[in-house]
């Protein structure tokens, strides 16, 4: 461990909790409203910043990495492919979120269908969280940074015991943030460490191709485009791990979950300051997911042309940035992956306390909790759940299949299911409280039937969208049967401005059409006749962003009018 490394580790990291002190210091952490929704508070730029980091962490450094160095750039599909959802999440999810002022995802659960569907779907999200997700997390980062700091060879211990003390070092940092902080001490940190993130995380690509064409970027580039170029390719075959039908039926719903569902990352936008802001915030974050195969999938490929004889594919990010940073901003980087990963931890751990204490404790246990209390139980709870994903974690070094693709294989046991009911919840007002626990059971029970208990040879994305069919095939036959007496109707809590933002539609064109030219522009490395699709892609793109500019401008324009008009009058 390099003194070099150690100083510019520690320097990066004392900022960002100096700067995150700095915000709190006056701030409301105490408070209900406070420690789980940072006030209502919430911007776009922060908003955008907090989910990017919270999505970004190490499982999808290591393990899209290590997909991409055994199959190529098709994986990019886990990224570029959320450009949908989060159009999904800005016009239609947050719109009906917002209207409620709910806390949760679960608290529309209860109010849309019943109590015992809502515990259901609570006790799904801490298994998934504690058990699944944060020990992921945990893993994934420890075997980061144990080959970034050499921390095995430093202190004269074996890699299993490294991998332990780093999970438990995480854990604690993780524990500090999220635990004590509550969401907004998160939402700063995750704004400064997103910078930091998506500087560092686009130079390992640049330094790994000065890597490949001996010190010269370009011929790096030249190399990587010539030499099996077609690991370029972006259109997944039948035997790559996201084939492309799959990732345009299942892989939108696992996507859809994840960024309009999942407690997780829907917190952030929960908190926004109005609806507008909200919406910028999802739209910004889709236009920032276009550069994610460069940050995620290219290393792989690099790794790939650098290291053809790694032990296991996860190993692919950890060797890359082990040979190509150099020494002064490996403790920077370092810094940075730390960040990414307690962001992302401590994000999820929030939600967890969030979905305990606000959910089971005050809706089963002590229905009079104070705001006090709730937030006590909530850092308690936080507290417990880390502890059992930093124990759990270290097991995760025995995944089958690579750690990207067994995360998201076990994930979809639940996250269909729940997307589902929400969905349905949505626009069947009539579809009773029994068909989401039927859809719950149908969904969880034969998903792990087909894909862990009967060898049947379909890719478990494909598996997804099937049950997604059946359950809602389902639920609109009980919605027959025995329909609510009663419509569900949304009423409005009036939690924050609803106004929504009158570029929307047209920002979510733009996304659209960008995540369009992504796939265009790869796809004929694999021998696909998209040039023309990849041309009118782009210049969609470009008109849409100058409309934006000028409508930004007019309608700037148009509020210092007012403002004169509204001092004269006074």
């Amino acid at each position: 461990m390099n003194i070099q490394q150690i100083v510019s580790f520690f320097a990066f990291t004392l900022l960002v909790a100096f700067i995150t002190w700095w915000k709190l210091r006056k701030a409301d952490t105490g408070s209900q409203q406070g420690y789980f929704l940072a006030g209502r508070s919430l911007k776009a730029p922060v908003i955008a910043a907090s989910l990017m980091l919270t999505n970004l962490s190490t499982e999808q450094l290591v393990g899209l990495s290590g997909q991409a160095y055994h199959s190529g750039m098709s994986v990019m599909a886990w990224e570029v492919i959320s450009a949908i959802p989060l159009i999904f999440l800005a016009l239609i999810f947050l719109p009906k979120y917002l209207q409620r002022g709910i806390a949760t995802i679960p608290d529309f659960i209860e109010e849309r269908y019943d109590k015992p569907t809502r515990i259901i779907v609570d006790c799904c999200f801490l298994v998934a969280t504690g058990i699944c997700f944060l020990p992921i997390v945990l893993y994934s980062g420890a075997l980061a940074l144990n080959s970034l700091f050499h921390v095995a060879e430093s202190l004269h211990i074996s890699q299993g015991t490294a991998i332990w003390l780093m999970v438990a070092l995480l854990g604690l940092a993780g524990i500090a943030y999220a635990v004590v902080g509550g969401l907004r001490a998160i939402a700063v940190a995750d704004v400064i460490n997103g910078v930091g993130l998506i500087i560092g995380g686009l130079m390992v690509p640049v330094f790994g191709l000065m890597a490949m064409g001996s010190g010269n970027l370009l011929r790096g580039i030249e190399q990587l485009t010539t030499v099996h170029s077609e690991k370029l390719n972006a259109i997944g075959g039948s035997n790559d791990p996201v084939p492309i039908g799959a990732a345009l039926t299942g892989l939108i719903l696992v996507n859809t979950f994840y960024w309009c569902t999942n407690q997780g990352i829907v917190q952030r936008t929960l908190a926004s300051k109005s609806l507008a802001e909200g919406q910028k915030g999802a739209l910004l974050t889709a236009v920032l997911k276009m550069l994610d195969p460069l940050i995620l999938v290219l290393p792989g490929l690099i790794a790939f042309h650098l290291f053809q004889d790694l032990p296991k594919n996860d190993m692919a990010y950890p060797a890359l940035i082990n040979k190509v940073m150099p020494l002064p901003l490996a403790g920077f980087f370092g810094a940075v992956l730390f960040g990414a990963i307690i962001s992302t931890f401590n994000g999820f751990l929030n939600s967890a306390s969030t979905l305990f204490s606000l959910g089971i404790y005050h809706r089963i246990i002590n229905q009079d909790a104070s705001s006090t209390q709730l937030v006590s139980v909530g850092r308690k709870f936080g507290f417990a759940i880390a502890l059992v994903s930093v124990l759990v974690a270290p097991w995760i070094a025995n995944a089958p299949e690579g750690l990207y693709s067994w995360m998201k294989q076990l994930n979809g046991i639940y996250n269909v299911p729940l997307v589902t009911i929400v969905i349905m919840g949505f626009f069947f007002p009539r579809i009773p409280a029994i068909a989401a626990k039927a859809a719950l059971l149908f969904g969880i029970c034969s998903y792990i039937i087909i894909n862990y208990l009967v060898s049947f040879e379909i890719h478990f994305l494909y598996v997804l969208f099937f049950t997604f069919c059946i359950n809602v095939l389902l639920m609109l036959t009980i919605g027959l049967l025995k329909p609510r007496a009663t419509p569900f109707r949304f009423q409005d809590a009036f939690a924050v401005d609803r106004t929504p933002w009158r570029d929307a539609h047209i920002a979510s064109v733009g996304v659209l059409f960008a995540m369009i030219g992504v796939y265009a522009g790869l796809a004929q490395f694999g021998g696909y006749h998209t040039r023309a699709l990849t041309i009118v892609s782009y210049g969609i793109v470009a008109a849409v962003v100058v409309y934006l500019i000028y409508s930004s401008r007019r309608q700037r324009r148009a509020g210092l009018v007012i403002s004169s008009s509204a001092l004269k009058d006074k």
